[in-house]
């Protein structure tokens, strides 16, 4: 059993978030994530996030790639936060 136990992945808010205005549109985070959780926009030269939950817990290597610092995801706080609320239901 994992760390999070038997809590379905889409109780766990783990995902990036994109700020749109600090986006070079470099693709380094779509060529990265073999996941499929980013589609690219072409109209917009931007990635979006279209399968949230195929996103690993932990891993924020796409946000670590971006030149730009537009990818966010939650603190540990957060997740841990989130994470106790649906262990608690």
């Amino acid at each position: 059993m994992g760390l999070f136990g038997n809590i379905p992945r889409e109780k766990i808010p783990w995902f990036p978030t994109i700020e749109y205005d600090k986006c070079v549109g470099c693709k380094e985070c779509f060529n990265f994530c073999r996941n499929g959780v980013l589609e690219w926009d072409e109209e917009n030269n931007t990635p979006k996030v279209t399968s949230p939950y195929n996103c690993v817990v932990g891993c924020s290597a796409c946000a670590n790639l971006c030149d730009g610092e537009a990818i966010k995801f939650p603190t540990k706080k957060e997740l841990i936060d989130a994470v106790n609320k649906v262990r608690k239901k």
